[in-house]
């Protein structure tokens, strides 16, 4: 990684340096040039129009290129937007399906309370990552033997997906189903792999814990609205399911698999700033306008010295060397991006 991005540094540096050289190179002959040869001055003024005019059309190119780019951006977020409301809806679901198990019967008798009363405000984060030191309340949970079979770890798993945020210690009553889910909470969700918990249990691991997990404890109702969620999650995925271990285990690494990751993933893309390709082109821009057009044009009317005419034909010719050099490895990047 270190090795690329060294490369990816010497890739815009020698360009840089060339153009840099060449511009004080061209300021250096040129003005020679005026000292020994008077008429010289006369045919850069003579020349003040086409350099203005060249300047103009590549500026006006520039300003083209960042109108499509935005365009195709606009259209881009709007793609993003549609993939983020089927995505938040998926996750909307799976929680619901969530919601239904934590607050049912399957868990051993006193578990809800030795967690929710004795633990209470302690999160599956905070259990995760004790190593940090932050909450006491965690390594005294995990230094705690009862006889709960370790299911009070899947329990706290489930409950940390019904949060609306990292630092959240309760879940509420009523469980809200956010717009947008926050970045941290869904970085935190997938950090801890929330969700896999389901399949170690009721796949993986489940003929240890089946006596610990009385599936026939949840309601038929219950069962039978859990069964829609999970079509309306993945019709195809989970078509031919009932209400068992195999498909609270494939759910789980559903959820853990595809759905979180691609939730982290869009937020990630939605978020991002411009491409640096719209910012390279706008600096071009800028630099172009200012040194190809403004200042000569300022020089035309204001009657300044030679000295700034030379200077913007040196900076625009090596603007143009930079330009010719680089601009390839920019269109690159953002196509493969």
């Amino acid at each position: 990684m270190k090795k690329k991005s060294f490369l990816k540094d010497l890739y815009t540096l020698i360009p840089l340096v060339f153009s840099g050289l060449l511009c004080i190179g061209l300021i250096f002959v040129l003005w020679q040039k005026i000292s020994f040869t008077p008429q010289f001055e006369q045919k850069l003024q003579d020349l003040v129009s086409l350099f203005i005019g060249i300047s103009g059309v590549l500026s006006v190119f520039i300003m083209i290129s960042l109108v499509l780019f935005a365009i195709s951006l606009k259209k881009n977020k709007r793609f993003e937007l549609g993939s983020l409301e089927r995505i938040n809806q998926k996750m909307h679901d799976f929680r619901e399906i969530i919601e239904i198990l934590v607050r049912s019967k399957i868990w051993l008798p006193g578990l809800k309370e030795y967690i929710d009363e004795e633990f209470s405000g302690l999160t599956f984060f905070q259990v995760k990552e004790f190593y940090k030191g932050k909450s006491k309340l965690a390594i005294e949970f995990l230094q705690e033997k009862n006889n709960y079979a370790g299911t009070e770890n899947l329990y706290l798993e489930l409950k940390s997906l019904l949060l609306t945020d990292a630092k959240q210690k309760q879940i509420p009553e009523t469980i809200l189903k956010p717009d947008i889910y926050k970045k941290e909470l869904v970085q935190k969700w997938l950090e801890h792999k929330c969700g896999s918990g389901l399949w170690y249990f009721f796949g993986y691991k489940y003929g240890a814990y089946k006596d610990a997990l009385d599936l026939d404890a949840v309601y038929e109702r219950h069962q039978e609205k859990i069964m829609t969620l999970a079509n309306s999650i993945d019709n195809k995925t989970f078509e031919d399911s009932s209400f068992n271990e195999v498909f609270l285990s494939k759910l789980g690494e559903y959820i853990s698999n595809e759905v979180i990751p691609k939730l982290y993933q869009i937020q990630e893309k939605s978020s991002e700033s411009l491409p640096s390709l719209t910012r390279y082109l706008y600096v071009l821009l800028l630099l172009l306008v200012f040194f190809g057009v403004l200042l000569p044009l300022i020089y035309v009317l204001v009657n300044l010295s030679i000295l700034f005419l030379v200077v913007c034909y040196a900076f625009v010719i090596s603007l143009i060397f930079f330009i010719s050099t680089t601009f390839f490895r920019f269109l690159n990047k953002i196509v493969n991006d």
